[in-house]
């Protein structure tokens, strides 16, 4: 038996309606979710994987660092030359054509004896050189106009800084050791796609140590809705996307509550230098008590109240001479 048109796009709406409200209560994220930040000149590379975290992150959705694009990528240097395309010229086309039919036209009518053309008397022949010259001065203008062309845009150094990331080499092979809680691959002994604008650099004991703890100060911010302490441990730019989920938060009547972070597993991804600015990667797997929360009666309104294990990949910047600051997350 067929459904009436109304009725069955009254049961369709209603199966979405029910679909989205059971990924709604099975998703309580601390944040929004998905991967925003800034991490220099490789936001939008592929960081290497690690053992805590095998599967390629999330790309960066949100980010004030500029897409250079897919063509600015690479190391190779002919992908930044600027591809011409093979098209005829004007003498091999209508021009040419247009130009050799006269040529020819004027040669047989004087040799039947019809005058240049075969036309009428002294004016036909002034028409034809006419045309004749016309047709040369605007094949003339045409190859003037092709040499003072400018090269295509993007074809010169503008992405020479960038670089090919490979795919995740063997975690074992790039293991240098252990530093506290953290697995420290060994830098500068692998890849020659590492981009000339950058340099990788080391890490000791108290770099690890602040990263573990900004983990657990950065979510107990946020789930304070605190702020100022937040932009003591987090970039301008994660300050906004941060406060911009709170304040929508706000607006819906809920808050996250976030609870008991503990760090189960950590490695290092890559640590490197640009200019005077160090950044390092690090993939983290921590559990914790993550729910929403209703702001006026404290139930909860998504998420259960039980530690849930979560994998992602935190970035972090220290201008020279400075503390360092949380400037991307990405899921893993």
């Amino acid at each position: 038996m067929r459904l009436p048109r109304l009725p069955r796009l009254a049961v369709l709406a209603a199966a979405l309606s029910m679909a989205f409200a059971m990924v709604a209560v099975d998703h309580a994220d601390a944040r929004r979710g998905g991967s925003f930040g800034s991490r220099g000149t490789r936001t939008f590379q592929q960081a290497p994987a690690t053992r805590t975290a095998p599967q390629p992150a999330a790309p960066v959705e949100r980010s004030m660092t500029p897409n250079p694009g897919p063509g600015a990528r690479t190391n190779n240097p002919a992908a930044a030359q600027p591809q011409t395309a093979a098209r005829p010229g004007f003498m091999n086309g209508f021009g040419g054509t247009m130009l050799r039919g006269l040529l020819i036209g004027g040669l047989i009518g004087m040799l039947l004896g019809h005058g240049f053309g075969g036309m009428a008397g002294m004016l036909g022949m002034l028409v034809q050189i006419l045309l004749i010259g016309l047709v040369v001065m605007l094949a003339l203008r045409f190859f003037r106009s092709r040499q003072q062309q400018p090269t295509l845009a993007g074809a010169g150094p503008a992405g020479s800084y960038a670089r090919e990331v490979e795919p995740g080499p063997d975690v074992q092979r790039r293991e240098g050791g252990t530093i506290g809680g953290f697995r420290v691959p060994n830098f500068g002994s692998g890849s020659a796609a590492t981009a000339a604008a950058s340099e990788d650099i080391s890490l000791d004991q108290r770099d690890l140590d602040t990263f573990e703890r900004l983990l657990g100060e950065v979510q107990g911010a946020y789930a304070a809705e605190d702020h100022a302490r937040l932009r003591q441990m987090v970039t301008p730019e994660m300050v906004s996307y941060l406060s911009e989920e709170l304040g929508d938060n706000a607006k819906n009547g809920v808050r996250n509550d976030v609870s008991d972070v503990r760090l189960l597993q950590a490695d290092i991804a890559e640590a490197w230098r640009e200019g005077d600015r160090d950044y390092a990667t690090a993939a983290f797997q921590y559990e914790a008590r993550d729910v929403m929360r209703d702001r006026a009666s404290g139930s909860i309104v998504s998420g259960e109240d039980r530690p849930t294990e979560t994998t992602e990949l935190w970035t972090f910047v220290r201008p020279r001479g400075e503390d360092w600051k949380l400037s991307a997350i990405q899921e893993a």
